[in-house]
């Protein structure tokens, strides 16, 4: 008999799904469940939609071609088996438990196995390395680890009285794989309040030290119905993901998202990316709907797309800003059209161009369903109607899908939750329609010659010429102007980084941008990034004022053409 979180929760689920190309309706009716007193997604949720349920939940696909397929009832059973494992070896509702696993069954099973147990869930990525893991135990008070056989070794100098668990059979360590001998599991229910904390994140940290970030029972599990309706899910879909387990938008799209709308996971593995490979995926595995970052994006409209998007419906793009160029060439080809998001660690998706609406090239989108966004003035906080402001969320409406702290660091909470809002730290524009385009981080948006710089539209431009993959703007000092724009440019395959090179993107970037916008410096370089991926373009500007120019600096005054451009 199904509980009355349950009914609740699928009542709301069911009005996104039929609302799912009716944004207008979505918005004004839609509100989140009343989950009551006593709520957990995994046993009130999942279990109530996988018991019985011979539908594949989680599909993986190796390199070598190898599959594995796991229904909804086996996974049910399976991660029943490792929660009462875990709770055998120790760990009880409230401890946290650091996950570092990569796409494998056994990620599945754990998340929803210590979930079950009313346990906290700590994703860490297999990227990081012995001190990193040191300092997330620390803060983040971890009773136990899992991880692979493989990273076993990283823990040799992490300290900590916290209990090993490995997949696999290793010395010292408790073996994961010895829950499944477990059989006739039943796992209670283990009272967990709405408002108890079920996941701790660390953000990527783009600009200073990881941050902390706390998710409850419901911010996340339930916060995701707007994640779902972003992305068009349906009951029966066949979801496919490209992110690495660890980060938010993993939990986002291989997670909660799909089987909150009871579709099927689709994980590919690969060691090196391979365009055509994943587009024989795409079409093999029958797969609905398609996520990934806008690098994948970029590599894959640079491939074959003649053979045509096979079953695809929705195609998304998400993790930064999606350039139009891309949207131009997925559409040429396919006929379909990426849909790009806005959310945040500490956040659900916030904004998004929704099944069925209107795209505008280089916007987000709208607020998506039971999401307060507002765009407020970065000094007073004051909301405004139309213009350039940060993104926020009215704090006045209670939104759901919002972390509830910074762990261990009430001043960074307090300043993110000041004057009644919420503050994402990102800067964009909203139109008479409410469509609101992304302008750049508070930290990344510069002036030159008294002019704001975006650099995500310069970067945007730049990308469109054959010989970048990537770009980075950042401000360099300059005598006349106090600050230029200086791109540096990770080269595409094939192109060489030499005066003519540096003199065609410079060219190509003062006949397609403003004067006051023009690139006038560029260098090739490899672009410092983040472990989730991300360019960490303080490097940038750090080295900028730090290092004299180098050799390998190009200026538009090098050029006799380009000299006295404005």
């Amino acid at each position: 008999m199904a509980s009355k979180a349950t009914d609740a929760f699928r009542a709301a689920r069911d009005q996104l799904i039929s609302l799912r190309e009716d944004y207008d309706t979505a918005v004004r009716e839609f509100t989140w469940p009343d989950v009551g007193d006593r709520f957990n997604w995994a046993i009130d949720w999942f279990d109530a939609i996988a018991r019985g349920n011979d539908q594949p939940a989680l599909i993986i696909i190796e390199e070598d071609g190898a599959r594995t397929s796991i229904s909804f009832d086996d996974m049910a059973t399976r991660s029943d088996q490792v929660a009462a494992w875990l709770m055998h070896n120790g760990v009880a509702k409230g401890d946290s438990v650091v996950v570092m696993l990569g796409n494998q069954v056994e990620l599945w099973e754990t998340m929803l196995a210590i979930i079950k147990i009313g346990a906290v869930i700590m994703p860490t990525t297999t990227a990081i390395g012995a001190s990193d893991l040191t300092d997330r135990i620390a803060r983040g008070g971890a009773k136990a680890v899992v991880c692979n056989i493989a990273d076993t070794d990283k823990f040799d100098d992490v300290p900590g009285d916290y209990i090993r668990i490995a997949a696999g059979e290793h010395e010292g360590w408790l073996d994961l794989h010895r829950a499944l001998d477990i059989d006739g599991v039943t796992i209670d229910h283990p009272g967990t309040a709405p408002g108890d904390r079920v996941l701790l994140y660390f953000t990527s940290g783009t600009t200073s030290r990881p941050k902390l970030v706390e998710h409850t029972q419901i911010s996340y599990p339930v916060g995701h119905l707007s994640t779902m309706y972003w992305i068009g899910l349906k009951p029966g879909d066949v979801h496919l993901n490209i992110s690495s387990p660890g980060w938010g938008k993993h939990a986002w799209s291989s997670f909660f998202a799909p089987w909150i709308a009871e579709a099927t996971i689709l994980l590919y593995n690969y060691v090196r990316f391979d365009a055509a490979a994943l587009l024989g995926q795409l079409r093999e595995e029958h797969v609905t709907s398609f996520c990934a970052p806008p690098t994948v994006w970029r590599m894959l409209i640079n491939a074959d797309l003649s053979g045509g998007p096979g079953t695809l419906r929705e195609v998304i793009g998400a993790g930064e800003p999606l350039n139009p160029e891309v949207i131009n060439q997925v559409q040429k080809h396919w006929g379909l059209t990426i849909r790009d998001g806005y959310g945040q660690t500490e956040t659900t998706a916030m904004i998004g161009n929704t099944p069925g609406t209107k795209v505008i090239p280089g916007s987000m989108g709208r607020p998506l369903p039971g999401v307060p966004v507002i765009l407020t003035d970065p000094i007073t906080s004051a909301p405004i109607e139309s213009g350039e402001g940060e993104i926020s969320l009215d704090l006045t409406q209670s939104p759901l899908a919002l972390m509830t702290c910074y762990v261990g660091d009430e001043a960074k909470t307090a300043q993110a939750m000041a004057d009644g809002v919420y503050h994402t730290g990102d800067v964009a524009t909203i139109d008479a329609d409410g469509y609101i385009t992304y302008v750049g981080r508070t930290d990344d948006v510069f002036k030159a010659s008294d002019y704001k710089i975006s650099p995500f539209e310069l970067e945007s431009v730049l990308i469109e010429h054959p010989a970048v993959a990537e770009a980075a703007v950042v401000p360099a000092p300059d005598e006349v102007r106090l600050a230029v724009p200086k791109a540096y440019i990770a080269l595409a395959p094939g192109h060489e980084a030499s005066e003519e090179t540096a003199h065609s993107i410079l060219q190509y970037a003062r006949e397609h941008l403003a004067p006051y916008q023009r690139v006038r410096r560029v260098e090739f370089y490899e672009l410092p990034k983040t472990i989730s991926g991300k360019i960490r373009r303080i490097e940038l500007r750090n080295r900028e004022v730090e290092n004299p120019p180098t050799s390998g600096e190009w200026r538009d005054d090098q050029f006799p053409d380009l000299r006295g451009s404005k």
